[in-house]
């Protein structure tokens, strides 16, 4: 069956059409109705602290900026200039100031993107182009929304807000922040940025598939085991925690089968379960007298109990809060997608806290790491695959019809179950067929 316009049809309730992932008109409908639709993430409060401090992203193929101006507030701009409409900044991030300048000629915009001056004014006199008209200012995102200091963004003027549309992915920056003593997250100001060879969607999908752990990063567990016992058997002591990173992945398939997924609106999803992050060595002891200083016992206990290995805001982030770290998702093509990794410090948590999960972001979600390789492999070769003509569907049969539904929200049956990537699916379809 190939793509005949009809976008309905590509998505069953157990399995989805290949050209999801690889037809050119798809992709730029994707644009329109999801990523121009949704929210998506621009990036954290703390990216600007400064009056005239800007950070440049996307939305879609909407290259827009993050300012922050003198009164503190935080905006969402496009990066254009309403003259005659030059990029305003091209850098990627840095400060601009009192003002945004533009380098054609010169016009001047307050870092909330409204005019402040215009080169030979009195030639715009009783145009549409006059300082007192909105239109020679900079255009601002129809809407823009933060949680807990995560900046959002609507190229929609209607829709839901965002913590009704966030919903049950709150769990994602409410588990991040709770775990500073200050309540509060601030980011490591540089990303690592992948190019995958890949769609969008294959790489959402794997982020909750807990089958491929132990079957796709087995070498690296095995490596990382051996390590660990040499080292143990040389110096008669627990080898680094590092180490565990890595070995974790040799974790058999009964461990991960005993996992469970949340499916809710929107396409978002939870994995839970795994992280164990309680271990007792004397950083951690230290960093718990910490957080019941700063929250009492009983509220400490909460929050350093919670144990989410994964959520999946659709679709536009994967987050590991536990180890406060996201994955920002930009697509690029049918067949490319830019991620941004992004790491963030506990507010007020001792420098060995910073550290260990530094490690984790060095050694597992880097570009460099021998994770990340098998990982982008594995997409490449499904896009490759998805390419040839020796089938039109793609499977997501494993426990179909069996997962538990209340309400809208879907808890699978088992670990394993393809759950995840069926409720993004639903998602998919409902923004797709709600455009036309």
């Amino acid at each position: 069956m190939a793509y005949n316009g009809n976008i309905g049809s590509l998505v069953e309730p157990d399995r989805v059409h290949r050209a999801c992932y690889t037809d050119q008109e798809i992709f730029e409908l994707e644009m329109d109705r999801i990523f121009y639709k949704s929210w998506i993430y621009v990036g954290h409060e703390s990216q600007v602290p400064n009056p005239g401090d800007f950070w440049t992203t996307y939305i879609g193929r909407q290259r827009m900026i993050l300012s922050r101006d003198d009164n503190g507030g935080v905006h969402v701009l496009y990066n254009r200039c309403p003259h005659r409409g030059a990029l305003l900044c091209p850098e990627r991030n840095g400060n601009a100031g009192k003002a945004f300048r533009c380098s054609y000629h010169a016009w001047q915009f307050h870092m909330d993107g409204s005019v402040r001056q215009i080169p030979v004014k009195n030639g715009y006199d009783n145009t549409r182009m006059s300082m007192e008209n909105p239109a020679a200012s900079m255009k601002k995102a129809e809407r823009m929304g933060v949680y807990r200091g995560f900046v959002f963004a609507s190229l929609a003027s209607e829709g839901p807000d965002l913590v009704d549309w966030l919903g049950g992915a709150k769990a994602a920056f409410d588990d991040m922040c709770d775990r500073a003593p200050e309540g509060e997250v601030e980011v490591v100001p540089t990303c690592f940025r992948v190019v995958q060879k890949s769609n969008w969607k294959i790489f959402l999908e794997n982020q909750l598939d807990a089958l491929h752990p132990s079957i796709t990063h087995e070498s690296t567990g095995m490596a990382a085991k051996e390590i660990e016992r040499q080292f143990e058997d040389r110096t008669g002591d627990a080898p680094p925690m590092s180490y565990g990173m890595l070995s974790a992945f040799t974790l058999p398939f009964e461990k991960w089968d005993s996992l469970e997924t949340i499916g809710h609106p929107h396409g978002h999803c939870i994995l839970q379960g795994y992280m164990g992050l309680r271990p007792s060595d004397p950083d951690s002891v230290h960093y718990e007298e910490i957080m019941k200083a700063a929250y009492g016992a009983e509220r400490a206990e909460e929050i350093l109990g919670v144990n989410i290995h994964h959520v999946l805001v659709y679709p536009c982030l994967s987050v590991q809060s536990p180890l406060q770290q996201l994955r920002a998702v930009r697509p690029l093509a049918p067949d490319r997608t830019l991620t941004e990794i992004w790491h963030f410090r506990l507010k007020g948590a001792p420098e060995p806290i910073y550290r260990r999960s530094l490690a984790y972001f060095y050694h597992v979600n880097s570009p460099s790491t021998m994770v990340n390789a098998d990982d982008l492999h594995n997409f490449w070769s499904c896009q490759e695959g998805l390419s040839l003509d020796g089938g039109d569907w793609v499977s997501f049969h494993r426990n179909a019809g069996q997962d538990p539904e209340q309400d809208g929200i879907v808890t699978s049956v088992t670990g394993m179950s393809e759950a995840p990537m069926r409720n993004q699916f639903r998602a998919w379809k409902t923004y797709m067929t709600a455009g036309g």
